[in-house]
């Protein structure tokens, strides 16, 4: 079973590629006068990454305690009637399906939207836009993702598969690599993901998925690529400032709650859809 130095050596090793990855489009983009890339845009990310950053450090340990603590109590005993190889593939396609639920949940309920927002606040799209993560997002995984251990899946599993999904991720924020023939019906390509970062009115709330995009096809949210993506919000911030990007929606919760007239409309305005 992996552990979770397992984990630090797939950030190791894949950093690096990482890096070359956003190289190689930086070079693409400037020969070919793509303008992909802003430097105020890019530095807005690096500061919305390190929030998150230091947020994951800081519940990492608590929530793959919390994780273990869940296992006890698990539902199906999975390790004792399946092979090895096909509880990797059930943890894959199993984390897949959860990532689905958060992430349109987090476009139809205002206060995960309020810290969604964080990611789709840039109007470009490129490999670094994949670190544009919101600051509380660690933390607003963890009920939906609390569901993997008490069905079964072991928790060190879920800890790395969680990983290699997150870098599949960050292969879709691309304009480079176009559609990818085959693998538009089962995977999550960058054709797909482009879709989901445009605000055209045919792509808004559409194609969920991280790793797969069969969740989107067989429940409705899903919608290929067709004219030209037009990325960010409806409503662009504006603002290239993390701190006003994090807490932006948060403040705009805030003043509806206190002009609220009813306890319902409180409940609205901050479970209800975004405004």
């Amino acid at each position: 079973m992996p552990s979770s130095v397992d984990v630090g050596s797939i950030y190791l090793i894949a950093l690096p590629v990482i890096l070359f990855l956003i190289l190689i489009e930086t070079l693409v983009s400037n020969f070919f006068n793509l303008n992909v890339y802003k430097k105020s845009d890019t530095l807005a990310t690096i500061g919305l990454l390190t929030g998150n950053i230091i947020v994951a450090l800081l519940i990492k340990g608590t929530t793959l305690a919390f994780h273990f603590f869940l296992y006890q109590f698990k539902i199906f005993e999975i390790s004792a009637f399946l092979p090895i190889w096909f509880q990797w593939v059930i943890t894959f396609v199993m984390i897949d399906l959860v990532f689905y639920c958060y992430h349109r949940c987090s476009h139809r309920s205002r206060f995960l939207w309020a810290i969604h927002m964080s990611h789709h606040s840039s109007e470009e799209m490129n490999f670094s836009v994949s670190f544009r993560q919101a600051w509380l997002g660690p933390i607003s995984k963890i009920p939906f993702f609390m569901i993997l251990p008490v069905i079964g899946l072991d928790p060190t599993m879920i800890a790395v598969a969680g990983v290699l999904s997150t870098l599949w991720g960050i292969f879709g924020h691309t304009q480079l690599i176009k559609k990818l023939g085959p693998l538009e019906w089962v995977f999550n390509t960058p054709s797909h993901h482009r879709v989901h970062h445009g605000s055209n009115i045919q792509y808004i709330d559409k194609n969920y998925g991280n790793l797969l995009i069969i969740w989107d096809r067989f429940f409705g949210s899903f919608e290929p690529e067709m004219e030209p993506v037009k990325y960010g919000l409806v409503n662009n911030v504006k603002t290239y400032n993390p701190l006003k990007i994090t807490f932006m929606e948060w403040k705009e919760i805030y003043l509806d709650i206190k002009n609220s007239n009813s306890s319902k409309e409180i409940f609205q305005n901050f479970f209800g859809p975004p405004k």
